[in-house]
């Protein structure tokens, strides 16, 4: 009798071995078809509804791994795309000035040029090389920005310095189509900025007001203070924007259709709106064809005294 005992109760360890060890190994297949199914990479796959707490847990956390997996997949190609596109846009920024860099060559190795037409011809490479510097200079500090290799802060500046700066870097840009540059009165004002990269977005502007207006024209800058934002109005009465293009002139290399005929490579302001959201600011802006635009830079308020 004890021996019939004893053959059972090593009959019932072996089944209760062999059915853990079934177990285990049925477990391992189960984590390796689901570990399998994360390495495939495809865009869809289904993983099994489990009663097993242990194995669910597995399976969920599986299906999150692929869920990341595909987000940064999509990620990655929409980046992909953007600088495909990007280099595109460059590439086709570029040629214009290298093809004029490479004429204007060629002209200046004739022998029967003439003084003025050597010195045209200089002027013109000057010309095209300082576009080419300027927009190299810009996608440098652009992609920085992007990317955040550029950080800077922010702190309570008064913004009369910052204006009296921006027109300075101008001046002899507007005098040369006795454009007059005319300042409201105001009291000066302490608003959260950069003074450095707040020039950088005010000279773009001014620029633009300046490319865009009549010779013998005008260009007002106001201050309106609110309560949360500031706004810094520049104003011009230059060829204006439709209003369709209100939001797309913020766009990297975007020009509208009447700017066509003027020098620009369409990322001053693109620029110029990223530094702002960088320091918790935006621009807006408002415009009448042939009746001139009003940028309006919006700077947080401070009651701060400075």
């Amino acid at each position: 009798m004890a021996y019939l005992i004893s053959s059972i109760s090593i009959l019932i360890s072996i089944i209760i071995i062999l059915r853990c060890v079934k177990y285990t190994n049925d477990n391992y297949d189960a984590i390796s078809s689901i570990l399998d199914k994360v390495i495939s990479k495809k865009d869809s796959i289904s993983l099994p509804e489990l009663k097993d707490n242990r194995k669910s847990k597995l399976v969920y956390q599986s299906k999150k791994i692929i869920d990341m997996v595909q987000i940064d997949r999509e990620k990655a190609e929409h980046e992909k795309e953007v600088i495909k596109q990007l280099i595109g846009d460059i590439s086709h920024q570029v040629k214009t000035p290298f093809a004029n860099i490479k004429m204007y060559t060629e002209l200046l190795a004739k022998d029967n040029l003439t003084l003025d037409e050597k010195n045209k011809y200089i002027e013109e490479l000057k010309a095209q090389n300082e576009k080419l510097t300027w927009l190299i200079d810009s996608l440098f500090k652009t992609s920085r920005l992007e990317s955040g290799a550029i950080e800077f802060a922010t702190d309570v500046v008064g913004i009369k310095q910052t204006i009296a700066d921006s027109i300075s870097a101008i001046y002899s840009q507007a005098y040369d189509k006795n454009i007059n540059i005319v300042v409201d009165e105001f009291e000066d004002v302490a608003l959260w900025h950069n003074r450095k990269w707040t020039i950088e977005v005010l000279v773009n502007i001014l620029e633009n007001a300046i490319k865009y207006s009549h010779m013998n024209s005008q260009i007002k800058i106001s201050i309106n203070k609110m309560d949360i934002y500031t706004r810094i109005n520049i104003q011009d009465n230059g060829i204006g924007i439709i209003k369709e293009d209100y939001n797309n002139i913020f766009k990297r290399f975007f020009r509208g259709k009447n700017a066509e005929e003027y020098i620009g490579v369409g990322i001053g302001l693109y620029l110029s709106s990223l530094i702002m959201s960088k320091q918790g600011g935006y621009i807006t802006v408002k415009s009448k064809i042939d009746k001139g635009s009003i940028f309006s830079i919006c700077l947080q308020s401070t009651k701060k005294l400075i």
